[in-house]
């Protein structure tokens, strides 16, 4: 009986050295971010009462760099890019940033080389204060253009 159960879990699931085990982790990924997206698409945002609002404009008045993502994550997903951007054009940059993030994970995957980000902290520091001025100019007058 011993040797059945062994035999029907490797029947069962792919071992991690072969192709389709290597590509669980990035298909788990990927089924997890389109579960969610399809809740944004399903459930519109920009009706109230559906999500939670941010705790940063709620208490403040001011916009985080968050702001109108799921607003536009559910533009995105309907195909109205220009209402996707407006409401938060970071957010889109950080979609199509996952979606190629997610690709060169596929094809690396696939090779049996593993994922590797080793960003240097210079392009953290440039993530970070792009993300600033973003945020202080989304809540200056100028920046009206890019409220959610």
């Amino acid at each position: 009986m011993r040797g059945v159960n062994s035999d029907s879990r490797s029947a069962t699931r792919p071992r991690a050295g072969t192709v389709p085990g290597r590509l669980a982790a990035p298909a788990g990924v990927l089924a997890a971010v389109a579960g969610a997206f399809a809740y944004v698409g399903t459930v519109d945002p920009h009706e109230p009462g559906h999500y939670p609002v941010c705790p940063l404009l709620r208490f403040t008045g001011l916009y985080c760099p968050g702001c109108g993502g799921l607003r536009s994550a559910h533009s995105f997903i309907h195909g109205d890019l220009a209402a996707a951007l407006q409401s938060n054009a970071v957010a889109v940059l950080g979609y199509l940033g996952f979606a190629a993030l997610w690709t060169v994970w596929v094809v690396r995957a696939a090779r049996g080389r593993p994922l590797r980000l080793a960003l240097a902290p210079a392009w953290l520091w440039t993530l970070g204060a792009l993300l600033l001025v973003f945020t202080v100019v989304r809540n200056l007058p100028l920046g009206d253009w890019l409220h959610p």
